[in-house]
Protein backbone atom coordinates (compact mmCIF):
# COMPACT_ATOMS: atom_id res chain seq x y z
CA UNK A 1 0.00 0.00 0.00
CA UNK A 2 1.26 3.46 -0.90
CA UNK A 3 1.08 6.34 1.52
CA UNK A 4 -1.32 9.24 1.00
CA UNK A 5 -0.32 12.84 0.31
CA UNK A 6 -2.30 15.24 2.50
CA UNK A 7 -2.46 18.83 1.23
CA UNK A 8 -2.59 20.89 4.41
CA UNK A 9 -3.45 24.62 4.22
CA UNK A 10 -1.78 27.09 6.53
CA UNK A 11 -2.92 30.56 7.64
CA UNK A 12 -2.06 33.67 5.62
CA UNK A 13 -0.50 35.34 8.66
CA UNK A 14 -0.35 35.41 12.43
CA UNK A 15 -3.55 34.89 14.38
CA UNK A 16 -5.96 32.29 15.72
CA UNK A 17 -5.58 29.16 13.60
CA UNK A 18 -9.11 28.00 14.40
CA UNK A 19 -10.56 31.12 12.79
CA UNK A 20 -9.23 30.18 9.33
CA UNK A 21 -8.62 26.40 9.41
CA UNK A 22 -11.13 23.57 9.74
CA UNK A 23 -11.12 20.90 12.47
CA UNK A 24 -10.16 18.02 10.12
CA UNK A 25 -6.81 19.74 9.52
CA UNK A 26 -5.97 19.68 13.23
CA UNK A 27 -7.04 16.04 13.41
CA UNK A 28 -4.91 14.87 10.49
CA UNK A 29 -1.68 16.64 11.50
CA UNK A 30 -1.87 14.79 14.81
CA UNK A 31 -1.59 11.52 12.87
CA UNK A 32 1.33 12.42 10.61
CA UNK A 33 5.03 12.03 11.30
CA UNK A 34 6.49 13.24 7.99
CA UNK A 35 6.01 16.67 6.44
CA UNK A 36 7.28 18.23 3.22
CA UNK A 37 7.50 21.98 3.67
CA UNK A 38 8.85 25.16 2.13
CA UNK A 39 10.78 26.18 5.24
CA UNK A 40 11.28 23.99 8.27
CA UNK A 41 11.33 26.69 10.94
CA UNK A 42 7.97 28.20 9.97
CA UNK A 43 6.47 24.71 9.53
CA UNK A 44 7.56 23.76 13.06
CA UNK A 45 6.01 26.98 14.37
CA UNK A 46 2.71 26.28 12.59
CA UNK A 47 2.52 22.66 13.75
CA UNK A 48 3.34 23.66 17.33
CA UNK A 49 0.42 26.07 17.26
CA UNK A 50 -1.74 23.36 15.70
CA UNK A 51 -1.26 21.11 18.72
CA UNK A 52 1.99 19.21 18.07
CA UNK A 53 4.23 21.25 20.34
CA UNK A 54 4.93 18.29 22.60
CA UNK A 55 6.25 16.07 19.80
CA UNK A 56 7.76 18.46 17.23
CA UNK A 57 11.21 16.92 17.72
CA UNK A 58 9.87 13.49 16.76
CA UNK A 59 8.68 14.69 13.34
CA UNK A 60 10.62 14.45 10.07
CA UNK A 61 10.78 17.50 7.81
CA UNK A 62 11.89 17.67 4.18
CA UNK A 63 12.14 20.99 2.35
CA UNK A 64 10.69 21.57 -1.12
CA UNK A 65 11.07 25.17 -2.27
CA UNK A 66 12.39 27.32 -5.12
CA UNK A 67 15.88 25.93 -4.53
CA UNK A 68 14.80 22.28 -4.82
CA UNK A 69 15.41 20.13 -7.88
CA UNK A 70 13.30 17.56 -9.68
CA UNK A 71 15.50 14.93 -8.06
CA UNK A 72 14.44 16.21 -4.64
CA UNK A 73 10.76 15.82 -5.53
CA UNK A 74 11.41 12.32 -6.87
CA UNK A 75 13.19 11.40 -3.63
CA UNK A 76 10.22 12.59 -1.60
CA UNK A 77 7.69 10.65 -3.65
CA UNK A 78 9.66 7.52 -2.77
CA UNK A 79 8.57 8.10 0.84
CA UNK A 80 4.95 7.85 -0.32
CA UNK A 81 5.76 4.79 -2.41
CA UNK A 82 7.09 3.11 0.73
CA UNK A 83 3.67 3.37 2.40
CA UNK A 84 4.20 6.43 4.60
CA UNK A 85 1.51 9.13 4.79
CA UNK A 86 2.96 12.61 4.21
CA UNK A 87 1.67 16.13 4.87
CA UNK A 88 2.50 18.86 2.32
CA UNK A 89 2.57 22.41 3.72
CA UNK A 90 2.81 25.76 1.98
CA UNK A 91 4.34 28.79 3.67
CA UNK A 92 0.92 30.47 3.54
CA UNK A 93 -2.41 29.33 2.16
CA UNK A 94 -3.04 26.35 -0.08
CA UNK A 95 -0.26 23.89 -0.98
CA UNK A 96 0.59 23.57 -4.68
CA UNK A 97 -1.22 26.82 -5.65
CA UNK A 98 1.47 29.34 -6.63
CA UNK A 99 3.64 27.04 -4.56
CA UNK A 100 6.60 24.67 -5.23
CA UNK A 101 4.61 21.74 -3.82
CA UNK A 102 2.88 21.37 -7.20
CA UNK A 103 5.90 19.41 -8.42
CA UNK A 104 5.40 16.78 -5.74
CA UNK A 105 1.64 16.55 -6.35
CA UNK A 106 2.30 16.00 -10.06
CA UNK A 107 4.76 13.18 -9.32
CA UNK A 108 2.41 11.66 -6.77
CA UNK A 109 -0.29 11.35 -9.43
CA UNK A 110 2.16 9.61 -11.77
CA UNK A 111 3.00 7.14 -8.99
CA UNK A 112 -0.63 6.37 -8.25
CA UNK A 113 -0.57 8.07 -4.84
CA UNK A 114 -3.88 9.16 -3.33
CA UNK A 115 -4.11 12.96 -2.96
CA UNK A 116 -6.18 14.26 -0.03
CA UNK A 117 -6.81 18.05 -0.11
CA UNK A 118 -8.18 20.03 2.83
CA UNK A 119 -10.19 23.24 2.88
CA UNK A 120 -8.25 26.37 3.81
CA UNK A 121 -7.62 30.02 2.98
CA UNK A 122 -6.56 31.03 -0.53
CA UNK A 123 -5.51 34.65 -0.88
CA UNK A 124 -6.23 34.46 -4.61
CA UNK A 125 -9.81 33.24 -4.27
CA UNK A 126 -10.55 35.45 -1.26
CA UNK A 127 -9.32 38.48 -3.20
CA UNK A 128 -11.35 37.55 -6.29
CA UNK A 129 -14.56 36.92 -4.38
CA UNK A 130 -14.13 40.22 -2.52
CA UNK A 131 -13.26 42.30 -5.58
CA UNK A 132 -16.67 42.52 -7.21
CA UNK A 133 -15.07 41.68 -10.55
CA UNK A 134 -15.95 38.81 -12.90
CA UNK A 135 -15.68 35.51 -11.02
CA UNK A 136 -16.92 33.44 -13.97
CA UNK A 137 -13.79 33.93 -16.05
CA UNK A 138 -10.45 34.81 -14.50
CA UNK A 139 -6.72 34.08 -14.79
CA UNK A 140 -3.92 34.02 -12.27
CA UNK A 141 -0.73 35.42 -13.79
CA UNK A 142 1.61 34.95 -10.84
CA UNK A 143 4.43 37.49 -10.63
CA UNK A 144 4.77 40.09 -13.38
CA UNK A 145 8.23 40.93 -14.81
CA UNK A 146 10.67 42.61 -12.44
CA UNK A 147 11.93 45.21 -14.94
CA UNK A 148 9.64 48.24 -14.95
CA UNK A 149 9.31 48.60 -18.74
CA UNK A 150 8.51 44.91 -19.19
CA UNK A 151 6.10 44.97 -16.25
CA UNK A 152 4.20 47.93 -17.69
CA UNK A 153 3.99 46.27 -21.08
CA UNK A 154 2.57 43.14 -19.46
CA UNK A 155 -0.01 45.14 -17.53
CA UNK A 156 -1.15 46.80 -20.76
CA UNK A 157 -1.31 43.43 -22.52
CA UNK A 158 -3.41 41.90 -19.75
CA UNK A 159 -5.66 44.97 -19.60
CA UNK A 160 -6.27 44.77 -23.35
CA UNK A 161 -7.07 41.06 -23.14
CA UNK A 162 -9.44 41.71 -20.25
CA UNK A 163 -11.26 44.35 -22.30
CA UNK A 164 -11.63 41.92 -25.21
CA UNK A 165 -12.60 38.84 -23.21
CA UNK A 166 -14.16 40.16 -20.01
CA UNK A 167 -11.70 37.99 -18.08
CA UNK A 168 -10.55 39.20 -14.66
CA UNK A 169 -6.78 39.22 -14.19
CA UNK A 170 -5.01 38.37 -10.92
CA UNK A 171 -1.35 38.85 -10.02
CA UNK A 172 0.88 39.04 -6.95
CA UNK A 173 4.15 40.72 -6.05
CA UNK A 174 6.82 40.44 -3.40
CA UNK A 175 5.82 42.87 -0.61
CA UNK A 176 8.72 45.28 -1.04
CA UNK A 177 7.69 45.86 -4.68
CA UNK A 178 3.96 46.31 -4.01
CA UNK A 179 3.95 50.09 -4.32
CA UNK A 180 6.10 50.01 -7.46
CA UNK A 181 3.60 47.66 -9.12
CA UNK A 182 0.71 49.81 -7.88
CA UNK A 183 2.38 52.89 -9.42
CA UNK A 184 2.71 51.04 -12.73
CA UNK A 185 -1.02 50.28 -12.77
CA UNK A 186 -1.76 53.95 -12.19
CA UNK A 187 0.70 55.00 -14.89
CA UNK A 188 -0.44 52.79 -17.78
CA UNK A 189 -4.03 51.63 -17.24
CA UNK A 190 -7.16 53.26 -18.61
CA UNK A 191 -9.06 55.48 -16.14
CA UNK A 192 -12.07 53.12 -16.16
CA UNK A 193 -10.12 49.94 -15.44
CA UNK A 194 -11.14 48.49 -12.08
CA UNK A 195 -8.33 47.54 -9.70
CA UNK A 196 -8.78 45.71 -6.41
CA UNK A 197 -6.04 45.92 -3.79
CA UNK A 198 -6.38 43.01 -1.34
CA UNK A 199 -3.70 43.12 1.36
CA UNK A 200 -3.26 41.23 4.63
CA UNK A 201 -6.28 39.04 3.84
CA UNK A 202 -7.86 37.39 6.94
CA UNK A 203 -5.64 39.48 9.27
CA UNK A 204 -6.74 42.31 11.59
CA UNK A 205 -5.01 44.76 9.21
CA UNK A 206 -6.92 43.46 6.17
CA UNK A 207 -7.49 45.97 3.36
CA UNK A 208 -9.70 45.08 0.40
CA UNK A 209 -10.71 47.99 -1.83
CA UNK A 210 -11.85 48.10 -5.48
CA UNK A 211 -11.72 51.42 -7.32
CA UNK A 212 -11.29 52.65 -10.85
CA UNK A 213 -7.78 53.69 -11.87
CA UNK A 214 -9.04 57.28 -12.01
CA UNK A 215 -10.18 57.03 -8.39
CA UNK A 216 -6.92 55.42 -7.28
CA UNK A 217 -4.98 58.25 -8.98
CA UNK A 218 -6.81 60.77 -6.82
CA UNK A 219 -5.94 58.91 -3.62
CA UNK A 220 -2.79 58.94 -1.51
CA UNK A 221 -3.01 55.20 -0.87
CA UNK A 222 0.12 53.17 -0.10
CA UNK A 223 0.11 49.39 0.25
CA UNK A 224 3.39 48.99 2.08
CA UNK A 225 5.35 45.79 2.63
CA UNK A 226 2.55 43.31 3.28
CA UNK A 227 1.16 40.32 1.37
CA UNK A 228 -1.06 41.65 -1.41
CA UNK A 229 -3.11 40.37 -4.32
CA UNK A 230 -3.91 42.61 -7.30
CA UNK A 231 -7.17 41.94 -9.16
CA UNK A 232 -8.07 44.02 -12.20
CA UNK A 233 -10.43 44.16 -15.14
CA UNK A 234 -11.22 46.54 -17.97
CA UNK A 235 -14.94 47.27 -17.79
Amino acid sequence: MKGRLFLIPTPLGEGDLHSVLTNPIFEIVQKLDVFIVEETRSARRFLSAAGLKGRIDTLTFHELNEHSTQADAEKYVEILDSGVDVGLLSEAGLPAVADPGAALVSLAHKHGVEIVPFVGPSSLMLALMSSGLNGQSFAFNGYLPVKADQRRSEIKRLEKYSAQSGQTQICIETPYRNDSLFADFLAVCSPDTQLCIAADITLPTQTIVTRSIAQWRNSQFKIGKRPCVFVFSEK
